[in-house]
């Protein structure tokens, strides 16, 4: 095996956990010297991770670290949340983590940025990204990326797996309440009218059969919009969402977190755990079938709102990775937002599953 990952919990954000993660995966990859380490470390390790870097890459004997911090991360083994961990992951053999500037191959990139790190511009640049946004729970608190083994000045950055073949997959987790309806009105970040209709109007006609089960009220938090260009791609689940700020009586409008412009088709939906575990076993089967070789390892990136939080103090994603593929060495984090290519554009997300399956090519 030449990957595989480990997992430190502490009480004390300090190098030795960094450090401990790293010697744990070593040993399950049977490796002396890595070529590349993913390093994810908890929302605490964020103000000061130099010295938890330094101690990875001596432990690795390897200079290739990459990760960020996150106010959850993950491995195949466990989940943390609220609290020290370290997570890693080491390559070796045919397999390496290299830098995008360092690398002319590959067109799928694996992508980490702060939130202050995230334009369009970057986004927009050749090549498919996947990945994740680093933060706490409130998008608030401190971030921090690292490539090189040292932080990232821009707040962004990417590499490239060498010697995998990856399939890239997304799992929104949500459950369509409506057909798609084009916009008709829009005014800033308040959608108005679809097809000709009070935008409200529509979302509570949409949800009104579930109002026995959610109570009285709109439940804000679960509901979301889906932005697509063409009725198939809605259909195929290749869509944007976009999250609701607030439901205005009065005026009969929605306001969105994202603007949307008139022509564009949106339908309602709803955030319901089922619904997300459904379409994450339905991810997972088409990547499988898409791969010539079984998957050698995998990197999950999931919404914190998605996680723990989502389940009810379990992480059913996991679970359903670690049974759909058991023994696989996986890790990731929960961050502020995902990144993932949709229709050929690479999109930043919300409350979603970005999952990377990886099978190692034979030179």
């Amino acid at each position: 095996m030449s990957v595989a990952t480990g997992l430190a919990i502490g009480k004390e954000a300090t190098p030795a956990l960094a450090r401990e993660a790293v010697i744990q995966a070593m040993k399950r990859a049977e490796l002396e010297i890595a070529n590349g380490v993913l390093l994810f470390l908890t929302s605490e390790f964020a103000r000061n991770p130099v010295p938890s870097l330094r101690s990875a890459a001596a432990a690795a004997s390897c200079l290739e670290v990459m990760g960020c911090s996150a106010p959850g991360i993950f491995t195949e083994q466990n989940w943390v949340v609220d609290g020290p961990a370290a997570a890693a992951m080491v390559f070796g053999g045919d397999i390496h983590l290299i830098p995008a500037q360092q690398s002319g191959e590959g067109n799928s990139l694996l992508a980490l940025a702060a939130p202050n790190g995230i334009n369009i511009t970057w986004l927009s640049k050749p090549g498919e990204r996947f990945g994740g946004i680093s933060g706490d729970a409130t998008g608030q608190g401190p971030f921090s990326v690292w490539q090189h083994g040292k932080g990232v000045p821009g707040g962004h950055c990417e590499a490239h797996l060498h010697g995998v073949e990856s399939r890239v997959g997304v799992s929104h987790g949500v459950r369509v309440l409506s057909e798609p309806r084009p916009v008709t009105a829009s005014q800033g970040y308040d959608l108005i009218y679809l097809d000709g209709k009070p935008a409200l109007e529509t979302l509570q006609r949409a949800f009104a059969p579930l109002q026995d089960v959610y109570g009285d009220g709109l439940p804000m938090h679960r509901l979301m919009l889906g932005v697509a260009d063409t009725p198939e791609e809605a259909m195929h689940g290749h869509y944007r969402l976009v999250a609701l700020v607030c439901a205005n009586e009065v005026e009969r409008s929605v306001t969105l977190a994202t603007r949307v412009e008139p022509g564009q088709l949106t339908f309602w939906l709803l955030r319901e755990p089922d619904a997300a575990q459904r379409d994450l076993e339905e991810t997972v089967l088409t990547m499988q079938q898409e791969m010539t070789v079984s998957p050698s390892f995998g990197l999950l990136f999931s919404c914190l709102g998605r996680g723990p939080y989502f389940y009810n103090g379990v992480d059913r994603d996991l679970e359903l990775i670690q049974r759909m593929l058991p023994d696989m060495p996986l890790i990731g984090f929960y961050g502020n937002g995902e990144i993932a290519p949709v229709n050929g554009v690479n999109e930043l997300l919300q409350y979603s599953a970005v999952l990377g399956l990886f099978s190692h090519v034979q030179s």
